[in-house]
Protein backbone atom coordinates (compact mmCIF):
# COMPACT_ATOMS: atom_id res chain seq x y z
CA UNK A 1 0.00 0.00 0.00
CA UNK A 2 1.30 2.88 -0.62
CA UNK A 3 2.44 5.82 2.18
CA UNK A 4 -0.03 8.65 1.82
CA UNK A 5 1.72 12.22 2.30
CA UNK A 6 0.68 14.64 5.40
CA UNK A 7 -2.40 16.14 4.29
CA UNK A 8 -0.50 20.01 5.28
CA UNK A 9 2.13 18.71 3.21
CA UNK A 10 -0.18 17.78 0.14
CA UNK A 11 -2.17 21.14 0.86
CA UNK A 12 1.01 23.22 0.14
CA UNK A 13 2.15 20.98 -2.83
CA UNK A 14 -1.25 21.80 -4.55
CA UNK A 15 -1.57 25.25 -3.45
CA UNK A 16 1.89 26.19 -4.75
CA UNK A 17 1.88 24.01 -8.38
CA UNK A 18 -2.09 24.84 -8.78
CA UNK A 19 -0.83 28.57 -8.62
CA UNK A 20 2.31 28.18 -10.40
CA UNK A 21 0.58 26.24 -13.66
CA UNK A 22 -1.80 29.23 -13.42
CA UNK A 23 0.39 32.13 -13.86
CA UNK A 24 2.27 29.54 -16.58
CA UNK A 25 -1.05 29.70 -18.71
CA UNK A 26 -2.42 33.13 -17.57
CA UNK A 27 0.83 35.18 -18.31
CA UNK A 28 1.13 34.71 -22.09
CA UNK A 29 -2.93 33.58 -22.78
CA UNK A 30 -3.93 36.95 -23.41
CA UNK A 31 -0.92 38.09 -25.98
CA UNK A 32 -2.22 34.53 -27.92
CA UNK A 33 -5.49 35.21 -28.37
CA UNK A 34 -4.51 38.91 -29.85
CA UNK A 35 -1.43 38.06 -31.75
CA UNK A 36 -1.76 34.43 -33.11
CA UNK A 37 -5.59 33.66 -32.43
CA UNK A 38 -6.16 37.61 -34.06
CA UNK A 39 -9.18 37.42 -31.91
CA UNK A 40 -11.46 40.55 -32.15
CA UNK A 41 -12.31 43.07 -28.63
CA UNK A 42 -15.83 41.56 -28.87
CA UNK A 43 -14.13 37.96 -29.24
CA UNK A 44 -11.84 38.64 -26.43
CA UNK A 45 -14.90 40.01 -23.76
CA UNK A 46 -16.99 36.94 -25.22
CA UNK A 47 -13.97 34.65 -24.03
CA UNK A 48 -14.45 36.00 -20.48
CA UNK A 49 -18.30 36.09 -20.30
CA UNK A 50 -18.02 31.48 -21.47
CA UNK A 51 -15.90 31.38 -18.83
CA UNK A 52 -17.81 33.03 -16.02
CA UNK A 53 -21.37 31.64 -17.49
CA UNK A 54 -19.27 28.23 -17.20
CA UNK A 55 -18.75 28.87 -13.71
CA UNK A 56 -21.70 30.31 -13.06
CA UNK A 57 -23.79 27.37 -14.47
CA UNK A 58 -21.95 24.61 -12.95
CA UNK A 59 -20.98 25.77 -8.92
CA UNK A 60 -23.97 24.20 -7.89
CA UNK A 61 -24.20 21.19 -9.33
CA UNK A 62 -20.71 20.30 -9.53
CA UNK A 63 -20.49 20.92 -5.70
CA UNK A 64 -22.37 17.42 -4.97
CA UNK A 65 -19.51 15.51 -6.39
CA UNK A 66 -17.39 17.21 -3.35
CA UNK A 67 -20.21 17.01 -0.56
CA UNK A 68 -21.30 13.48 -1.22
CA UNK A 69 -19.30 11.51 -3.31
CA UNK A 70 -15.57 12.54 -2.44
CA UNK A 71 -13.37 16.37 -1.80
CA UNK A 72 -10.18 14.13 -3.39
CA UNK A 73 -12.03 12.69 -6.28
CA UNK A 74 -13.83 16.42 -7.41
CA UNK A 75 -10.05 17.90 -7.53
CA UNK A 76 -8.67 15.05 -9.29
CA UNK A 77 -11.56 15.67 -11.76
CA UNK A 78 -11.32 19.20 -12.05
CA UNK A 79 -7.72 18.96 -12.42
CA UNK A 80 -8.20 16.48 -15.44
CA UNK A 81 -10.65 18.89 -17.12
CA UNK A 82 -8.20 22.41 -16.29
CA UNK A 83 -5.55 20.56 -18.43
CA UNK A 84 -7.45 19.09 -21.44
CA UNK A 85 -8.90 22.41 -21.56
CA UNK A 86 -5.23 24.36 -21.39
CA UNK A 87 -3.86 21.70 -23.77
CA UNK A 88 -6.93 22.32 -26.20
CA UNK A 89 -6.52 26.29 -26.03
CA UNK A 90 -2.85 26.32 -26.66
CA UNK A 91 -3.36 23.37 -29.61
CA UNK A 92 -5.67 25.21 -31.75
CA UNK A 93 -5.70 28.88 -32.84
CA UNK A 94 -9.32 29.76 -33.47
CA UNK A 95 -11.93 31.62 -31.99
CA UNK A 96 -14.44 28.59 -31.14
CA UNK A 97 -11.41 25.75 -30.18
CA UNK A 98 -10.51 28.49 -27.51
CA UNK A 99 -14.63 29.19 -26.28
CA UNK A 100 -14.66 25.76 -25.86
CA UNK A 101 -11.76 25.86 -23.95
CA UNK A 102 -12.66 27.99 -21.84
CA UNK A 103 -16.02 26.52 -21.09
CA UNK A 104 -14.81 23.66 -20.25
CA UNK A 105 -12.10 25.46 -17.82
CA UNK A 106 -15.05 27.11 -16.16
CA UNK A 107 -16.76 23.70 -15.89
CA UNK A 108 -13.47 21.79 -14.50
CA UNK A 109 -12.94 25.08 -12.21
CA UNK A 110 -16.03 24.00 -10.29
CA UNK A 111 -14.60 20.80 -9.36
CA UNK A 112 -12.04 22.76 -7.22
CA UNK A 113 -13.89 25.92 -6.00
CA UNK A 114 -14.48 25.10 -2.46
CA UNK A 115 -13.51 21.13 -2.31
CA UNK A 116 -9.73 22.01 -1.76
CA UNK A 117 -10.45 24.17 0.79
CA UNK A 118 -13.17 21.67 2.30
CA UNK A 119 -10.90 18.71 1.95
CA UNK A 120 -7.87 20.13 4.14
CA UNK A 121 -10.10 21.19 6.60
CA UNK A 122 -11.40 17.67 6.94
CA UNK A 123 -8.28 16.40 6.99
CA UNK A 124 -7.03 17.95 9.92
CA UNK A 125 -10.19 18.43 11.83
CA UNK A 126 -9.49 22.26 11.93
CA UNK A 127 -6.63 22.23 13.73
CA UNK A 128 -4.48 25.04 12.92
CA UNK A 129 -6.48 25.96 10.05
CA UNK A 130 -5.76 29.65 9.61
CA UNK A 131 -2.63 29.35 9.77
CA UNK A 132 -2.05 26.38 7.25
CA UNK A 133 -4.85 28.67 4.79
CA UNK A 134 -2.26 31.71 5.54
CA UNK A 135 0.97 29.70 4.79
CA UNK A 136 -0.69 28.02 1.86
CA UNK A 137 -1.45 31.54 0.33
CA UNK A 138 2.00 32.81 0.81
CA UNK A 139 2.99 29.70 -1.02
CA UNK A 140 1.03 30.48 -3.75
CA UNK A 141 2.08 34.29 -4.09
CA UNK A 142 5.61 33.10 -4.23
CA UNK A 143 4.72 30.21 -6.62
CA UNK A 144 2.34 33.00 -8.87
CA UNK A 145 5.81 34.98 -9.33
CA UNK A 146 8.12 31.89 -10.39
CA UNK A 147 5.23 31.08 -12.79
CA UNK A 148 5.09 34.44 -14.52
CA UNK A 149 9.05 34.45 -15.08
CA UNK A 150 8.99 30.49 -16.38
CA UNK A 151 5.66 31.98 -18.98
CA UNK A 152 7.56 34.23 -19.96
CA UNK A 153 10.94 32.90 -20.51
CA UNK A 154 9.21 29.90 -22.45
CA UNK A 155 6.75 32.55 -24.41
CA UNK A 156 9.94 33.81 -25.72
CA UNK A 157 10.74 30.74 -27.82
CA UNK A 158 6.71 29.75 -28.75
CA UNK A 159 4.40 31.75 -27.43
CA UNK A 160 1.44 28.91 -26.81
CA UNK A 161 4.75 26.76 -25.39
CA UNK A 162 3.55 27.79 -21.67
CA UNK A 163 -0.14 26.90 -21.97
CA UNK A 164 0.44 23.24 -23.16
CA UNK A 165 3.17 22.67 -20.47
CA UNK A 166 0.54 24.22 -18.13
CA UNK A 167 -2.17 21.63 -19.22
CA UNK A 168 -0.21 18.96 -18.97
CA UNK A 169 1.13 19.46 -15.80
CA UNK A 170 -2.27 19.52 -14.47
CA UNK A 171 -3.01 16.09 -15.84
CA UNK A 172 0.22 14.68 -13.93
CA UNK A 173 -0.41 17.04 -10.96
CA UNK A 174 -3.77 14.65 -10.64
CA UNK A 175 -1.87 11.42 -11.06
CA UNK A 176 0.95 12.41 -7.81
CA UNK A 177 -2.88 13.25 -6.10
CA UNK A 178 -4.34 10.20 -6.80
CA UNK A 179 -1.68 8.26 -5.58
CA UNK A 180 -0.29 10.53 -2.46
CA UNK A 181 -3.34 12.56 -1.44
CA UNK A 182 -4.71 10.96 2.15
CA UNK A 183 -8.72 11.32 2.39
CA UNK A 184 -9.60 10.05 5.86
CA UNK A 185 -11.77 12.83 7.29
CA UNK A 186 -14.36 13.13 4.58
CA UNK A 187 -18.02 11.87 5.41
CA UNK A 188 -20.80 12.39 3.08
CA UNK A 189 -23.13 14.37 3.63
CA UNK A 190 -27.11 13.80 1.93
CA UNK A 191 -28.19 16.31 -0.09
CA UNK A 192 -31.97 17.37 -0.17
CA UNK A 193 -33.75 18.17 -3.60
CA UNK A 194 -32.10 19.28 -6.78
CA UNK A 195 -28.95 21.69 -6.64
CA UNK A 196 -30.33 24.08 -8.86
CA UNK A 197 -33.38 24.26 -6.81
CA UNK A 198 -31.22 24.71 -3.49
CA UNK A 199 -28.92 27.50 -5.22
CA UNK A 200 -32.78 29.53 -6.39
CA UNK A 201 -33.70 29.13 -2.89
CA UNK A 202 -30.61 30.43 -1.51
CA UNK A 203 -30.20 33.48 -3.69
CA UNK A 204 -33.92 34.35 -3.09
CA UNK A 205 -33.11 34.00 0.99
CA UNK A 206 -30.21 35.88 0.38
CA UNK A 207 -32.33 38.48 -1.48
CA UNK A 208 -34.81 38.56 1.44
CA UNK A 209 -32.22 39.46 4.25
CA UNK A 210 -30.58 41.89 2.07
CA UNK A 211 -33.96 43.73 2.04
CA UNK A 212 -33.93 44.32 5.20
CA UNK A 213 -30.92 46.42 5.44
CA UNK A 214 -30.16 49.59 3.77
CA UNK A 215 -26.43 48.97 3.94
CA UNK A 216 -27.32 45.27 2.48
CA UNK A 217 -28.92 46.64 -0.36
CA UNK A 218 -26.23 49.15 -1.14
CA UNK A 219 -23.54 45.88 -1.07
CA UNK A 220 -25.31 44.39 -3.43
CA UNK A 221 -25.79 46.88 -5.87
CA UNK A 222 -22.11 47.50 -5.48
CA UNK A 223 -21.01 44.38 -6.28
CA UNK A 224 -23.30 44.26 -9.10
CA UNK A 225 -21.31 48.17 -10.54
CA UNK A 226 -18.35 45.78 -9.77
CA UNK A 227 -19.09 42.56 -12.06
CA UNK A 228 -20.58 45.20 -14.52
CA UNK A 229 -17.15 46.45 -15.25
CA UNK A 230 -14.57 44.39 -14.35
CA UNK A 231 -14.91 41.37 -17.05
CA UNK A 232 -14.52 44.16 -19.99
CA UNK A 233 -11.38 45.69 -18.36
CA UNK A 234 -9.92 42.55 -17.36
CA UNK A 235 -9.91 41.03 -21.09
CA UNK A 236 -9.47 44.68 -22.62
CA UNK A 237 -6.33 45.66 -21.15
CA UNK A 238 -3.36 43.54 -23.01
CA UNK A 239 -5.00 44.79 -26.15
CA UNK A 240 -4.76 48.35 -25.48
CA UNK A 241 -1.19 47.78 -24.97
CA UNK A 242 -0.50 45.97 -27.89
CA UNK A 243 -3.02 47.35 -30.03
CA UNK A 244 -2.87 51.14 -29.14
CA UNK A 245 0.34 51.70 -27.75
CA UNK A 246 3.68 50.89 -28.37
CA UNK A 247 6.53 49.08 -26.44
CA UNK A 248 9.88 50.64 -25.73
CA UNK A 249 12.92 49.27 -27.82
CA UNK A 250 14.65 48.09 -24.76
CA UNK A 251 17.08 44.98 -25.54
CA UNK A 252 14.83 44.36 -28.28
CA UNK A 253 12.06 42.75 -25.36
CA UNK A 254 9.23 40.99 -26.71
CA UNK A 255 5.59 41.68 -25.47
CA UNK A 256 5.73 38.76 -23.61
CA UNK A 257 8.87 39.79 -21.51
CA UNK A 258 6.75 43.09 -21.36
CA UNK A 259 4.00 41.39 -20.17
CA UNK A 260 6.33 39.56 -17.78
CA UNK A 261 7.92 42.49 -16.32
CA UNK A 262 4.49 44.23 -15.79
CA UNK A 263 2.59 41.22 -14.05
CA UNK A 264 5.36 40.48 -11.99
CA UNK A 265 5.36 43.95 -10.95
CA UNK A 266 2.01 44.63 -10.10
CA UNK A 267 2.29 41.35 -8.18
CA UNK A 268 5.05 42.19 -5.68
CA UNK A 269 3.37 45.68 -5.33
CA UNK A 270 0.14 44.36 -4.53
CA UNK A 271 1.27 41.90 -2.30
CA UNK A 272 3.02 44.90 -0.03
CA UNK A 273 -0.24 47.10 -0.53
CA UNK A 274 -2.42 44.07 0.78
CA UNK A 275 0.18 44.08 3.61
CA UNK A 276 -0.16 47.36 4.46
CA UNK A 277 -3.66 47.35 4.19
CA UNK A 278 -4.31 44.19 6.57
CA UNK A 279 -2.46 46.08 9.46
CA UNK A 280 -4.37 48.50 8.72
CA UNK A 281 -7.93 46.85 9.00
CA UNK A 282 -6.81 45.73 12.62
CA UNK A 283 -7.01 49.14 13.81
CA UNK A 284 -10.08 51.19 12.05
CA UNK A 285 -13.87 50.33 12.52
CA UNK A 286 -16.94 50.26 9.90
CA UNK A 287 -16.70 54.01 8.92
CA UNK A 288 -13.23 54.35 8.37
CA UNK A 289 -13.41 51.82 6.02
CA UNK A 290 -16.10 53.05 3.79
CA UNK A 291 -14.08 56.31 3.78
CA UNK A 292 -10.79 54.09 2.53
CA UNK A 293 -13.08 52.24 -0.26
CA UNK A 294 -14.36 55.96 -0.63
CA UNK A 295 -10.98 56.93 -1.73
CA UNK A 296 -10.07 53.84 -3.43
CA UNK A 297 -12.59 53.31 -5.54
CA UNK A 298 -12.50 57.25 -6.81
CA UNK A 299 -8.81 56.79 -7.65
CA UNK A 300 -9.71 53.34 -9.37
CA UNK A 301 -12.43 55.15 -11.99
CA UNK A 302 -9.46 57.52 -12.47
CA UNK A 303 -6.55 55.09 -12.93
CA UNK A 304 -8.86 53.59 -15.14
CA UNK A 305 -9.87 56.17 -17.14
CA UNK A 306 -6.53 57.39 -17.15
CA UNK A 307 -5.29 54.50 -18.56
CA UNK A 308 -7.99 54.39 -21.36
CA UNK A 309 -7.04 57.65 -22.18
CA UNK A 310 -2.87 56.86 -21.85
CA UNK A 311 -1.31 57.69 -25.63
CA UNK A 312 2.18 56.41 -24.13
CA UNK A 313 3.45 53.36 -23.03
CA UNK A 314 4.62 54.86 -19.99
CA UNK A 315 1.66 57.03 -18.43
CA UNK A 316 -0.54 53.59 -19.93
CA UNK A 317 2.28 51.51 -17.54
CA UNK A 318 1.83 53.80 -14.48
CA UNK A 319 -1.77 53.82 -14.47
CA UNK A 320 -2.52 50.10 -15.19
CA UNK A 321 -0.22 49.53 -12.17
CA UNK A 322 -2.04 51.89 -10.56
CA UNK A 323 -5.57 50.89 -10.99
CA UNK A 324 -3.93 47.21 -10.76
CA UNK A 325 -2.63 47.61 -6.89
CA UNK A 326 -6.20 49.72 -6.03
CA UNK A 327 -8.22 47.09 -7.06
CA UNK A 328 -6.05 44.73 -5.12
CA UNK A 329 -6.33 46.57 -1.72
CA UNK A 330 -9.85 47.06 -2.10
CA UNK A 331 -10.94 43.41 -1.78
CA UNK A 332 -9.88 42.95 1.65
CA UNK A 333 -11.24 45.68 2.91
CA UNK A 334 -14.37 45.51 0.81
CA UNK A 335 -15.06 41.51 2.45
CA UNK A 336 -14.09 43.11 5.98
CA UNK A 337 -16.72 45.93 5.74
CA UNK A 338 -19.36 43.33 4.22
CA UNK A 339 -18.43 40.80 6.83
CA UNK A 340 -19.21 43.14 9.91
CA UNK A 341 -22.62 43.96 8.58
CA UNK A 342 -23.88 40.29 8.63
CA UNK A 343 -24.90 38.24 11.70
CA UNK A 344 -23.20 35.07 11.75
CA UNK A 345 -26.64 33.03 11.10
CA UNK A 346 -26.60 34.24 7.86
CA UNK A 347 -23.07 35.09 6.70
CA UNK A 348 -23.03 32.68 4.13
CA UNK A 349 -26.28 33.18 2.33
CA UNK A 350 -25.60 36.54 1.91
CA UNK A 351 -21.80 36.16 0.70
CA UNK A 352 -23.51 33.62 -1.67
CA UNK A 353 -25.74 35.75 -3.04
CA UNK A 354 -23.56 38.78 -3.21
CA UNK A 355 -20.94 36.40 -4.99
CA UNK A 356 -24.16 35.18 -7.75
CA UNK A 357 -24.74 38.95 -8.26
CA UNK A 358 -20.78 39.68 -8.96
CA UNK A 359 -20.91 36.91 -11.53
CA UNK A 360 -24.17 38.07 -13.35
CA UNK A 361 -22.95 41.78 -13.75
CA UNK A 362 -19.95 39.91 -15.52
CA UNK A 363 -21.86 38.08 -17.93
CA UNK A 364 -23.72 41.15 -18.71
CA UNK A 365 -21.20 43.68 -18.39
CA UNK A 366 -18.79 42.25 -20.34
CA UNK A 367 -20.38 41.74 -23.87
CA UNK A 368 -21.73 45.49 -24.01
CA UNK A 369 -17.95 46.68 -23.46
CA UNK A 370 -16.82 44.18 -26.23
CA UNK A 371 -19.28 45.49 -28.48
CA UNK A 372 -18.52 49.28 -27.65
CA UNK A 373 -14.71 48.61 -28.16
CA UNK A 374 -15.77 46.75 -31.40
CA UNK A 375 -17.66 49.69 -32.65
CA UNK A 376 -15.43 52.39 -31.46
CA UNK A 377 -12.16 51.66 -29.86
CA UNK A 378 -10.38 49.64 -27.27
CA UNK A 379 -9.71 53.01 -25.30
CA UNK A 380 -13.06 53.91 -25.23
CA UNK A 381 -14.41 50.49 -24.04
CA UNK A 382 -12.27 50.94 -20.83
CA UNK A 383 -13.27 54.34 -20.36
CA UNK A 384 -16.39 53.29 -20.35
CA UNK A 385 -15.87 50.81 -18.04
CA UNK A 386 -14.27 53.19 -15.64
CA UNK A 387 -17.43 55.44 -16.09
CA UNK A 388 -19.63 52.31 -15.18
CA UNK A 389 -17.63 51.69 -11.62
CA UNK A 390 -17.94 55.30 -10.71
CA UNK A 391 -21.36 55.31 -9.25
CA UNK A 392 -19.97 52.99 -6.29
CA UNK A 393 -18.52 56.01 -5.30
CA UNK A 394 -21.76 57.55 -4.40
CA UNK A 395 -23.41 54.34 -2.82
CA UNK A 396 -19.93 54.13 -0.69
CA UNK A 397 -20.66 58.20 0.59
CA UNK A 398 -24.41 56.55 0.94
CA UNK A 399 -23.08 53.54 3.09
CA UNK A 400 -21.28 56.00 5.19
CA UNK A 401 -24.40 58.31 6.02
CA UNK A 402 -25.80 54.72 7.06
CA UNK A 403 -23.12 54.04 9.48
CA UNK A 404 -22.86 57.26 11.06
CA UNK A 405 -26.86 56.56 11.60
CA UNK A 406 -25.90 52.93 12.99
CA UNK A 407 -23.55 54.26 15.52
CA UNK A 408 -25.96 57.20 16.91
CA UNK A 409 -28.69 54.45 17.59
Amino acid sequence: MTTKIPANLVYYIYTGATALLFSLMFTVSGIYRIELANLTALQLVLVGTVLEGSCFLFEIPTGVVADVYSRKRSILIGLIIIGGAFILEGSFRFFETIILAQFLWGFGYTFLSGADDAWIADEIKGKNLNEIYLKGAQIAQFCSFIGILLSAMLGYFYINLPMIISGILFIFLSMFLKIFMPERGFKPKKRKGNSYQNMIETFKEGLSFISESKILIVILFISLIYGLYSEGFDRLWEAHFLRDLSFPLILNFKPVIWFGIINSAAMILSIIAVQIIKIRLAKTGNIEKVYLLVIINLLTVVGIISFGMSGNFKFALMTYLVSYILRTTNQPIFRAWINQNLKSSIRATVLSTVGQIDALGQIAGGPIIGIIASRYSISIAIIFAGMVLSPVVILYLIAVKSEKIKETI
